[in-house]
């Protein structure tokens, strides 16, 4: 699976490390010692986990927007990445409803400044763009969508993401080649992971994040949509795929085969991880009892009802496979907050706990038993 070797020493790049996933993700890179160079804005917020991580003291900040493609590039020059790892965005749908402009700006033209900013790199680079599983076309189905089932999306977030999909994938076909308007050291996938859960997400309007403010002030936790069906993950679960896809990018370059894996790859959990926010919920207060009240309104924004991805393309061609069921994922992810909730220094030493757990897990581990 993920090979310390490969990434002892490398040159990283990776965009949005002061978010939820990009703190974890600093926070795994440096321990299996890559160099890291982090590219987002400011954190922002309080609590945050990149400041409760201490992460600026373990990898090199640049605190710029993505929308700026000049910082960008001077950043790609100055720090010369082997590998991009591209998390930064407007993540959240209900946001994105109040700032659509700048939504779509951040996800779509962000990302091709990205992109257009590594072009100037005379040496192989893999570059791992994440998404969304929202960049489905949503048909409400029971069955999971595949990496070539119709994009879309109804909400400003959804959309603009699928259009980042198509912009990344039009780039790829121009750009990345042999001929005099192309590069040929860019391997570019994308990669569409599930509703990501576990400690340190402060978000506004995200459950887990909600759930948690209300248990530690002795409320009831709001649930807009408790029946609304999401493949729950936990943040480790596509942090290991992001970074098993930007390995396999590396090795089929070095074969001299840049095509391989450079395409979209779905991570998310068993189908028994998929549940309804209900089941979520009152599996977190068997963790940290409480209740919690019915606030489904419908005349909300459009959110929607059901997701399901389908995993089978990174089992096969990657071999990965989640490793965390929904109990345990739940259990960890409450664990955390509790423990911080009791001492607010236990951030690190919770996230390298669950970190030592979850990789000493090895691929014939039966996950469902986990």
């Amino acid at each position: 699976m993920i090979d310390p070797n490969f990434w002892k020493g490398r040159r990283v790049l990776l965009t949005g490390h002061t978010g939820f996933k990009g703190s974890w993700m600093s926070l795994w890179l440096s321990e299996l010692g890559a160099v890291v160079s982090g590219v987002s804005l400011e954190p922002e917020g309080e609590p945050c986990l990149f400041k409760q991580l201490g992460l600026s003291g373990r990898i090199e900040d640049h605190f710029v927007d993505i929308r700026d493609l000049l910082a960008v590039q001077e950043i790609v020059q100055r720090t010369d990445p082997e590998v991009v790892l591209h998390l930064a965005a407007q993540p959240l749908v209900r946001r994105s409803y109040r700032d659509p402009l700048g939504t779509w700006c951040t996800n779509v033209q962000g990302s091709l400044h990205v992109l257009e900013a590594l072009r100037s790199l005379s040496h192989p680079c893999s570059v791992v763009m994440i998404t969304t599983d929202k960049v489905y076309a949503n048909r409400e189905w029971d069955y999971g969508y595949r990496e070539n089932d119709r994009l879309g999306g109804h909400d400003p977030y959804s959309s603009s993401k699928a259009a980042a999909e198509i912009a990344i994938a039009s780039w790829r076909a121009s750009f990345v080649g042999e001929a005099p308007h192309q590069t040929p050291y860019l391997s570019i996938a994308t990669a569409r992971a599930g509703n990501v859960i576990g400690g340190g997400d402060w978000a506004e309007d995200r459950i887990v994040p909600d759930a948690v403010r209300a248990l530690s002030n002795g409320r009831e936790i709001p649930v807009r949509r408790p029946l609304a069906t999401r493949p729950w993950q936990h943040v480790l679960e596509p942090l290991s795929g992001y970074l098993l896809l930007a390995q396999r990018l590396t090795q089929a370059s070095q074969q001299n085969e840049p095509n391989a894996y450079a395409e979209a790859f779905n991570f998310g959990p068993y189908l028994e991880s998929n549940r309804p926010v209900r089941d979520l919920i009152e599996e977190a207060l068997l963790h940290w009892p409480g209740g919690w009240s019915d606030l489904s309104d419908s005349e909300a924004p459009h959110e929607a009802g059901r997701l399901h991805l389908q995993i089978d393309k990174a089992h096969h061609q990657l071999g990965w496979e989640p490793r965390w069921n929904f109990s345990t994922t739940i259990e960890r992810t409450i664990g955390w907050y509790r423990a911080i909730h009791e001492n607010r220094s236990e951030a690190l030493n919770r996230c390298l706990e669950d970190l030592a757990l979850y990789t000493k897990f090895n691929s014939t581990s039966n996950p469902h038993n986990v």
